[in-house]
């Protein structure tokens, strides 16, 4: 008697392997498929199917899937794209820390369910933290227009939604006073001297920094591509931080190194390099060393172009913050000077009118 085929769910198929094992697939139309468990009539199955159909993620031995239409898959398959990877490592790891909360939030939602009044009212949600709420804007504001370009949707929610605005100094720059204050507590030969001199005198992010060794060096040329912005900056180092490298222990590839003589990752550089600071009474960050080091480049007479080569911006708007606050200081200084030589002026020439004036009277 031929073995009776059981019925299977809607939209689920079965397919068999060339080793012939039998694989079940949940998939709508021409859509993603979904790979369910293997063994049919079995709770894991019902409840992998059932949480396909409602449109949440299914849990499998074999890890997380997430069935079409929903907010998880549709990030997926945006991080997968060449949009995404064109993003520097920090720029993606910011993401997807982003995307886990709001899918967390959402509850895995259909993506086809946000609308611009969603976008909106998640933007207000976080307005207690705008710069979070801007950052949230933004990472949504990338798989949604990549997702219109690719036909996934065909409007963008997040078009004409606004970043919120507020007033931010951001990192609280460094002055001359904490630099020296640095000094005083962390002598050449330490590992934060070096670390200060480096950030300094290269105005690198941490991201970089914790990069920089001695296979970037050639003679006093330092040459390194950016993690952040992809653009390769060169800098002659001068002898004073030669001589500060060549007195601290330094790693076969990189310049600065953690206690047990590993080189640093990025977000345990940041939590060491504040603590130094805090060592020597100073309550700021490297971030702020480096808008030091761009004040000093941009007083000392650095162009527009020069700030954003070394830096590695490139958006000039950022360097002009520096060349404008310089050209300001610069210019006010010139024009006070001027004053001072008008008013001397001024009042020699009073003094010789009122003199010739005197002589010209009739005396009593």
């Amino acid at each position: 008697m031929p073995k009776i085929k059981s019925k299977l769910p809607l939209y689920v198929v079965r397919e068999v392997s060339r080793h012939g094992r039998v694989k079940y697939f949940y998939r709508i139309g021409k859509g993603e498929r979904i790979r369910l468990p293997d063994e049919l009539n079995t709770p894991e199955f019902k409840e992998a199917y059932k949480q396909a159909i409602i449109g949440y993620k299914i849990e499998t031995p074999r890890g997380i899937i997430s069935p079409p239409n929903t907010l998880r898959w549709l990030i997926d398959h945006y991080r997968e794209s060449s949009s995404w990877k064109a993003f520097s490592p920090a720029t993606r790891k910011q993401r997807e820390n982003i995307f886990l909360n709001v899918i967390k939030r959402s509850n895995n939602t259909l993506y086809t369910a946000i609308d611009r009044k969603s976008i909106v009212a998640a933007v207000e949600a976080r307005s207690e933290t705008p710069a979070q709420a801007n950052h949230f804007l933004k990472a949504m504001r990338g798989v949604f227009s990549w997702a219109l370009q690719n036909d996934y949707v065909v409007i963008d929610p997040t078009a004409g939604v606004f970043p919120l605005k507020y007033k931010s100094a951001g990192f609280a720059p460094w002055t001359m006073t904490d630099l020296l204050q640095f000094f005083d507590r962390w002598p050449i030969g330490s590992k934060p001297r070096l670390a200060v001199e480096l950030l300094l005198h290269t105005g690198l992010r941490r991201s970089d920094v914790v990069r920089a060794g001695w296979q970037h060096l050639r003679g006093s040329i330092f040459t390194l591509q950016t993690q952040k912005t992809g653009s390769t900056i060169t800098i002659e180092f001068p002898n004073a931080l030669l001589d500060v490298i060549s007195a601290t222990e330094t790693g076969s590839t990189s310049f600065l190194i953690s206690e047990a003589g590993t080189p640093f990752a990025t977000e345990s550089f940041g939590n060491w390099f504040r603590d130094r600071c805090n060592d020597a009474g100073i309550k700021k960050s490297a971030h702020g060393l480096r808008k030091l080091s761009a004040t000093l480049s941009a007083e000392a007479g650095a162009a527009t172009h020069e700030l954003m080569a070394q830096y590695g911006w490139s958006n000039v708007k950022q360097a002009e913050l520096y060349t404008k606050g310089a050209d300001r200081v610069r210019l006010c200084i010139r024009n006070s000077r001027r004053v001072a030589g008008q008013i001397e002026t001024e009042i020699a020439l009073t003094r010789k009118l009122n003199e010739d004036s005197n002589k010209d009277r009739p005396k009593p």
